[in-house]
């Protein structure tokens, strides 16, 4: 497995590994199959954890390969609800809405304590981590996203996009360079699926009473 982690090319000057652009382009596919409501977003999401996972556990990165379990079992726990709420509507098709202001409290508050919590361990355990406050933001960040993606959440995209400001930067800072390039690309893909999803909660709204059809 350590072919995953060598320099498949350079680009512009940066390394690119095999795992950062193979596991990243997948999660970007993902992303673009939850913009369109697929079921299939799901096991992308997966795979790509897991590729980057393999990648990881092979380079002795184990907080960075411990991350990616988690983001597995979110995953499937996706995976799970989505099928649900497919069966259950009469279309086949996942609904999505906005969260209440008491979803968007727990999912704001989930965050912050999230991030105070990982960010603590990984400053307590310095292996675990190659930049701890930034690396627990955009973990939980990513995380908060993809429940709120399973709930059928708008929120969701919004989540993403704050992952995006740190993820950048972050990335081209550290030396993932194509995860930064792909960063980049997952903020348009975030603003083009929440103007989608965005008109889809505005669709589902039942018309007034007395409204004509």
């Amino acid at each position: 497995m350590n072919w995953l982690n060598s320099e498949a090319f350079t680009l512009f000057g940066q390394h690119i590994k095999w795992s950062d652009m193979i596991g990243n382009v997948i999660g970007l596919i993902g992303l673009a199959l939850g913009w369109r409501r697929s079921l299939w977003t799901w096991p992308a999401q997966f795979l790509s954890g897991l590729i980057l996972f393999a990648a990881f556990a092979t380079a002795h990165l184990s907080g960075s390969a411990g991350k990616q379990v988690v983001v597995m079992l979110v995953a499937a726990w996706g995976f799970r609800q989505w099928y649900r709420g497919r069966q259950q509507a009469q279309d086949g098709s996942v609904a999505v809405r906005f969260a209440t202001w008491r979803e968007r409290g727990v999912l704001f508050a989930g965050a912050a304590v999230g991030t105070l919590a990982v960010g603590g361990l990984f400053t307590a355990y310095p292996s675990l981590s190659w930049d701890p406050w930034p690396d627990a933001y955009i973990f939980v960040g990513t995380v908060v996203a993809m429940y709120a993606q399973a709930r059928g959440m708008v929120e969701f995209w919004f989540a993403w996009l704050l992952v995006d400001l740190v993820g950048v930067p972050l990335n081209f800072a550290n030396g993932f360079a194509f995860s930064g390039f792909v960063y980049v690309i997952y903020g348009a893909l975030v603003l083009w699926g929440m103007r989608d999803w965005w008109l889809r909660t505005r669709e589902a709204r039942p018309a007034p009473e007395g409204a004509p059809a």
